[in-house]
């Protein structure tokens, strides 16, 4: 009896020690933050290829470098060239900027290893002359490159546009010659001329998607029309108002192998009263839209109250507005009875008459109105309410600044949200900062 009841003690031990080893495994790979004796048990080498090289791509590009020391297979997975596919480089100044800029010894590296598996590149700069050169001299080194999308990023001006028109234009073209393969170009506020264009089409005519440079004062309407000639797939563009003409949206809509999906145009103004803007003809907007029916036109404006006299005093085709500075009643009136393609507006700035009467012209005529955002404006919560009801369900995104609604006798905002809630088919609420 007694023989047996050791018996018992023993097995019911050894299963034991093997549930408190397991645990002990178990642990120690699921928490490796845990203590020093832990980490040794961890053979960090061993991950699997795909893993590090995930975690690489998240690193910014000292710690990647640190962390290629760590093992010879990570050295190794460090320099393997789908990692170098996509890169951003940011040069700044010290004293100018608070962009981390990327070691100029790291930059010559990279150029020399790996300046062959660059596909998508893109720099951010500072505001200062020296950075945007030094991006130049970046540029004018990718001989052996084969670059799928350029992006020139100031976060302040003038930065590129202090550069001699000479160094840029020879930058750019070492690219463009080379590269052959270029189907997206993002590069605003930039020396960016004709020349340079008729480079870039002469050699990636066949892959060119999509052209964004807006501010880009010496592109003339006749570098645009080159593009467009050339480009048969020519998807998206994005360009200042200035350049805009009747005989570009003309010429837009003769070409048989030219199908717009989006066109962007900047309308900026930095003084009041410097600037006279044109007016584009009906009959110029129509031939577009004819041409290509799905066109998305999106306008930004920045412009001062007194400046808008020339837009959309006839009908216009436009789809998707942002207004960025003060909009006058009367203007906001006009798209009410212009603008029947928008699909989006945003204003960030009215002033202290209520908007009452033009949202509900705009209800009332922009039948495919889905997205709606208000910011420094005045709504009555009842013009607001017959707003929304006119607009029902097809209001997919609406934000509207709190400060914005304007309490009456019949609605509350406790009320209101209730009732744009019901309305619109889901809980609504305004929002207490702009999210546009």
């Amino acid at each position: 009896m007694k023989r047996t009841r050791q018996k018992v003690v023993v097995e019911n031990e050894a299963p034991q020690t093997s549930q408190k080893s397991k645990k002990q495994k178990t642990c120690s790979y699921g928490s490796v933050f845990g203590e020093s004796d832990l980490h040794a048990s961890m053979d960090w080498g061993s991950l699997p290829h795909h893993v590090i090289l995930r975690v690489f791509q998240f690193l910014p590009l000292v710690d990647r470098a640190r962390a290629s020391s760590v093992c010879r297979r990570w050295n190794e997975i460090f320099h393997i060239p789908d990692l170098w596919r996509r890169f951003e480089f940011e040069l700044s100044q010290p004293a100018t900027s608070y962009l981390k800029s990327t070691h100029p010894d790291l930059i010559q590296q990279i150029i020399k290893r790996h300046a062959d598996h660059l596909q998508y590149v893109s720099f951010k700069v500072d505001s200062s002359t020296e950075s945007a050169e030094a991006a130049c001299d970046i540029l004018s080194q990718l001989v052996n490159c084969s670059i799928k999308t350029l992006g020139l990023i100031s976060t302040a001006k003038p930065s590129f546009m202090n550069v001699s028109k000479a160094h840029f234009a020879s930058a750019l073209t070492v690219v463009f010659v080379n590269s052959k393969s270029l189907s997206s170009i993002k590069i605003d506020d930039t020396p960016l001329d004709d020349p340079s264009l008729k480079v870039l089409v002469a050699n990636n005519s066949d892959t060119l998607k999509l052209l964004k440079m807006s501010s880009c004062p010496h592109v003339s309407p006749a570098g645009i029309l080159c593009v467009a000639d050339q480009c048969h797939g020519l998807k998206e563009l994005a360009l200042n108002y200035y350049i805009l003409s009747d005989e570009l949206l003309l010429a837009l809509s003769s070409e048989k192998h030219v199908d717009l999906e989006h066109l962007r145009i900047d309308v900026v103004s930095e003084n009041p009263g410097q600037v006279e803007f044109h007016t584009i003809k009906k009959q110029s907007w129509d031939a577009l839209v004819k041409h290509s029916p799905k066109v998305n036109i999106v306008m930004y404006f920045f412009l001062y109250e007194e400046e808008f006299d020339a837009f959309f005093r006839e009908e216009t085709p436009v789809t998707h507005l942002y207004f960025g500075r003060a909009v006058s009643k009367a203007m906001l009136g006009r798209i009410g009875m212009n603008c029947p393609r928008l699909i989006e507006l945003v204003v960030c700035a009215n002033g202290l008459q209520p908007l009452d009467d033009e949202l509900i012209r705009i209800a009332e005529r922009c039948k495919n109105l889905t997205a709606m955002g208000l910011g420094e404006c005045e709504v009555t919560c009842r013009g607001f309410i017959e707003f929304v009801k006119m607009c029902g369900g097809r209001l997919t995104q609406l934000s509207i600044m709190e400060e914005v609604l304007i309490p009456d006798n019949d609605y509350s905002l406790d009320r209101l949200h209730l009732e744009v809630s019901k309305h619109l088919g889901r809980i609504w609420f305004p929002d207490m900062m702009p999210t546009w």
